[in-house]
């Protein structure tokens, strides 16, 4: 890994972006049956892109983020020779999300990120994130005391169920549904890991961990169309969406070149 430049007095912004899953859900059979490889669900092409690549591209327009350091898999050559000097990758992925943050975190330190750096851990398959709502995230946490993650109310009943029947519907009004990214101090949550891997507790993304620890992280308003690509037809709404951020644009640049120049009334010839 580059050498990070030395810090100044102001805490660093990184991104750190698990890619060593294998997305098992979303790699169906209709994904092979549409033509597609057998590839993990972040290297699909969506809109053209693998989809980790449109995730690299919304931390690329966020000038305040330091640097981005990619987690792959021993032996994933997905990035060869295709890296950019706007992110790095390292091959220090885990069996779980949670191994693979810690060895990034670990790298990251390493390289000579400091304990009171912050961190963005985001979702690779979280591609339809942008850099408007990584502004947000920042701006919510960077003087917090703890940290935070972009989230949303969660809209829908809930109901808990067992063996595909309702047992009961669950009060929803304090209920949130996660999203990335996560932020948080590089050794706090170095700390929260090291401590659920030993005590052997499920980390589920970095705030579970960081609540393990005892701490509260506050919650910061995401979109609903900051989802998880986890299902193969989420890869079809992925898609129109990603394409549908560029057709506006293009829609307005050619109706303003057709439209006729308008002739005020008290100016209209007789």
């Amino acid at each position: 890994m580059t050498p990070i430049p030395p810090k100044s007095l102001i805490p660093r912004l990184f991104a750190l972006i698990p890619c060593a899953g294998q997305g098992t859900r979303a790699v169906a059979e209709s994904i092979a049956a549409q033509g597609g490889e057998a590839l993990p669900k972040q290297y699909q092409p969506i809109a053209g892109l693998p989809m980790v690549q449109h995730t690299l591209q919304a931390f690329a327009g966020v000038a305040r983020v330091d640097s981005c350091l990619v987690v792959v898999a021993a032996g994933d050559n997905f990035f060869n020779g295709k890296a950019q000097a706007k992110y790095e990758v390292a091959s220090c992925g885990g069996a779980t999300r949670a191994a693979s943050v810690l060895g990034g975190l670990q790298q990251l330190a390493a390289g000579g990120a400091e304990p009171d750096d912050w961190v963005l851990v985001h979702d690779a398959a979280r591609c339809l994130i942008t850099s408007a709502l990584i502004d947000r995230l920042i701006d919510a946490c960077h003087s917090d005391p703890v940290g935070g993650l972009l989230a949303q109310p969660v809209p829908d009943t809930l109901k808990q169920g067992r063996d595909e029947r309702v047992v009961v519907t669950v009060e929803r009004s304090d209920k949130w549904l996660a999203q990335t990214p996560q932020m948080f101090r590089l050794g706090a949550l170095t700390q929260a890991l090291l401590m659920a891997q030993t005590l052997g507790e499920a980390v589920t993304d970095e705030a579970s961990a960081m609540e393990a620890a005892g701490l509260a992280p506050q919650l910061v308003r995401g979109s609903a169309l900051n989802f998880k690509v986890t299902y193969p037809e989420d890869f079809v709404l992925a898609e129109a969406l990603i394409k549908s951020r560029t057709k506006p644009r293009a829609r307005k640049a050619s109706v303003a070149k057709a439209a006729p120049l308008a002739v005020p009334p008290n100016e209209a010839m007789p």
